[in-house]
């Protein structure tokens, strides 16, 4: 049975069947090369100059990519509780690129080479899904950085789609929010290509090789308007709430 801890999008490898258009020879190569040279000089600088070198080398990572990011919507608040789909591990840089703010991952992601450590030295938040019974502390942990005045992103669907299809929000996190007192923005997160989901049995390798081969990748970032709860509020139907301001396809949801 699915649940909040080990949910299944049913998403996988034929999800990219004949997305995205290869760039020129080579292409791949160099930005890997950068790649590498931006997030190792990104590791030394950032726990000097903490959140502004984040943003710049979460956006110097991106453009090296190829990857273009356009965003809409209302200027995000801080002390927000940021709730977005979920399809890639490019998901976590963007949502940098965009705001300041801690990210809420499963705890594998501290282990990804680069990237999870510059999530770690974001003030990332992890989950131990092999531990339900540590949830209630990673919510607490959320609710004290709302509080502090502090942006949160979190994924509710608590895994990857491919963006043709998203899944239910589970509420758990929700309920930081609410003991916060802290608003809620919706975010929505779509890329021009299912080349970038990481979806199946992906690899974190795989899936930056095969987006460094792409002759280009938009994504775009969509912020509904800020959801209030009120004391005592139930994170169910906020969670519900917050989905539906997005739109979406959930016809995969568990």
């Amino acid at each position: 049975m699915t649940c909040f801890w080990q949910p299944t999008s049913g998403c996988g490898a034929h999800c990219r069947e004949g997305a995205g258009r290869p760039a020129a020879p080579g292409t791949a190569t160099l930005r890997l090369m950068a790649l590498a040279a931006v997030l190792g000089s990104g590791l030394l600088l950032v726990p000097l100059l903490r959140g502004l070198t984040l943003r710049v080398v979460a956006r110097v990572m991106l453009r090296v990519l190829g990857i273009r990011v356009v965003r809409r919507g209302p200027v995000l608040r801080p002390g927000s509780l940021l709730v977005a789909n979920h399809v890639s591990w490019l998901d976590i840089l963007v949502l940098m690129a965009v705001t300041p703010m801690r990210v809420v991952a499963k705890g594998e992601v501290g282990a990804w080479p680069g990237i999870g450590v510059l999530a770690g030295r974001s003030g990332a938040i992890f989950i131990d899904r092999a531990r339900p019974k540590s949830l209630p502390g990673t919510v607490g942990e959320v609710a004290d950085a709302l509080r502090s005045g502090g942006t949160v992103a979190a994924f509710p669907e608590g895994t990857t789609f491919c963006g043709a299809n998203r899944g239910r929000f589970r509420p758990a996190l929700f309920q930081a929010a609410i003991d916060a007192g802290a608003p809620v923005v919706p975010v929505s997160i779509t890329y021009d290509s299912t080349a970038a989901a990481f979806v199946g049995d992906d690899t974190l390798l795989e899936s930056v090789r095969r987006v460094a081969a792409l002759r280009s990748l938009t994504v775009t970032v969509v912020a509904a308007p800020a959801l209030r709860p009120v004391p005592g509020a139930d994170r169910r139907v906020l969670a519900r709430a917050a989905q539906a301001s997005m739109g979406g396809d959930y016809r995969l949801a568990a």
